[in-house]
């Protein structure tokens, strides 16, 4: 682009050209013509709106995904400055048992009941497990990457399969 069509001192937002087109011979007193070519976005700008367009729409049904990857940040977060936190949370393991416990003494479930509230004990149990573990470890040590995904796929599946019923 030539020096006499680029515009000098004008001040525009971000990510639109300006392009002024000089006065034509014979219109003195005319101002001149202002074109504004807005930007276009990158293909990789577009794909990450399109990605986080379908995030934000299912963010209910993919919420145990959110935790599990706020759970591996915190687990790693807590073995870089205290890796002893590990020791402090593995007595919380014993939390969703006592539930279990107490709930089965207090309301007395058989048959599918049992199962779901077996079924969710076990699996908060395991996840503090490994939050326990993972803070102790670090969350990518040996087979917890494993464990990690396996828990995060059953916790994903039995979320889903709840939603789809009630």
């Amino acid at each position: 682009m030539s020096s006499r069509t680029r515009a000098r001192g004008v001040k525009t937002a971000a990510g639109v050209h300006t392009v002024r087109i000089p006065r034509q011979r014979g219109r003195r007193r005319a101002d001149p013509f202002v074109i504004v070519v807005p930007e276009r976005p990158s293909l990789a700008r577009e794909a990450a709106a399109v990605v986080g367009g379908w995030l934000w729409r299912s963010r209910r049904a993919l919420a145990p995904t959110g935790l599990a990857v706020l759970a591996l940040v915190v687990a790693g977060v807590l073995h870089v400055m205290a890796w002893w936190s590990g020791l402090l949370l593995a007595p919380t393991v014993a939390g969703p048992l006592v539930w279990l416990l107490l709930m089965q003494r207090r309301r007395s479930a058989t048959g599918s009941v049992l199962a779901w509230r077996t079924g969710l004990a076990a699996l908060a149990s395991s996840a503090l497990a490994w939050l326990a573990v993972a803070a102790g470890f670090g969350p990518l040590a040996g087979p917890l990457e494993l464990w990690w995904l396996l828990t995060l796929i059953t916790a994903q599946t039995g979320w889903l399969i709840v939603r789809r019923t009630h």
